[in-house]
């Protein structure tokens, strides 16, 4: 029978209202764990499952013979030293897809609310300004309907998103890394005239060497003045301090960041005080129906695994 020990699983059950014991008999949760923990938590472990949580590849190396795979309670999988578990031979197995409605549709609304200054608007509520309602509209207010829709990767969010753009009357542009041809309302194109044409553009894309700040101070010179950027990938796809200085030269109109480069974020970040940033704490897959069906698919990957036909694996 497999032993399963869950590292940090108060990332996702932070309300108490997840159950882990459904992943098997035997299951070991820690809410969080160190780095010099691990070793000594995953003794005798057959499963070791973790959230958004280094493994670092010195330690991966140490783990005990009964350690026999990963999973990554996410889609991502750039926190594991992949070159370390194959040296090991243990399998990672991730669950992707268990969050492509949710994440999609937190873009959509971070396009919604950067369109309509939503931001600045509720700023103003806060400070008792009603300005809004006793004069004329005292912010910017635009239509997405029309627009261009620049979509950076083509897996399932990213067609998500599409989907709901398409519904809402919106241009679709998309580069991808596989060439594609042009159908269903969509137009395949480079990323550079991706860049220069759209009026939003969205990040798709997982976070690897090739992709880590795809955004920085060239491609940021490449947009339109007045689009804007989302970001519910990952953090490092976009490089901030860049950003930062992007949107104080207006060289493009704002940003939507569900992820950051360093999470939690700064409190002392500029991003916090900007009114033409959304700034959300990678709440994409925090919905409680999408972190329940995390914890289904892992139990799922698990069972596979020990059956021995695992899926979703990675390495």
């Amino acid at each position: 029978m497999a032993k399963i020990v869950v590292l940090n699983g108060d990332v996702v059950n932070y309300d108490g209202l997840i159950d882990w014991s459904r992943l098997g008999d035997d299951v070991a949760v820690y809410g969080t764990t160190l780095t010099s923990q691990i070793l000594e938590r995953v003794r005798d472990a057959t499963v070791v499952v973790t959230k958004e949580m280094p493994l670092p590849g010195n330690i991966v190396r140490q783990f005990p013979d009964s350690v026999r795979l990963v999973v990554e309670a996410g889609t991502g999988y750039n926190n594991h030293d992949l070159e370390a578990l194959e040296d090991r031979g243990i399998v990672l197995c991730n669950v992707p897809a268990y969050s492509t409605q949710r994440v999609a549709h937190t873009a959509i609304m971070l396009m919604l609310n950067l369109a309509s200054s939503m931001q600045v608007q509720m700023a103003m509520l806060a400070y008792g300004d009603h300005r809004n309602f006793t004069e004329h509209l005292m912010v910017p207010h635009e239509e997405l309907n029309g627009k261009t829709l620049g979509v950076i990767g083509f897996g399932h969010i990213g067609k998500a998103v599409i989907a709901v753009a398409r519904a809402m009357e919106m241009n679709i542009l998309v580069a991808t890394r596989t060439p594609r041809s042009d159908r269903d309302g969509i137009r395949f194109t480079t990323q550079e005239n991706l860049l220069t044409k759209s009026d939003v553009v969205s990040l798709h894309v997982p976070l690897t060497p090739q992709t880590h700040h795809l955004m920085n101070a060239t491609t940021f010179a490449m947009m339109k003045p007045g689009a804007f950027l989302i970001n519910t990938a990952r953090g490092g796809l976009v490089d901030e301090d860049a950003l930062i200085e992007a949107l104080r030269n207006h060289e493009i109109a704002g940003a939507g960041l569900d992820v950051q480069e360093h999470e939690p974020l700064a409190d002392d970040s500029p991003l916090f005080g900007m009114s033409n940033v959304i700034v959300t704490p990678h709440i994409g897959w925090r919905g409680l129906e999408t972190r329940q069906r995390l914890v289904g698919v892992v139990a799922d990957d698990i069972v596979a695994f020990v059956s021995g036909q695992p899926k979703n694996q990675v390495n």
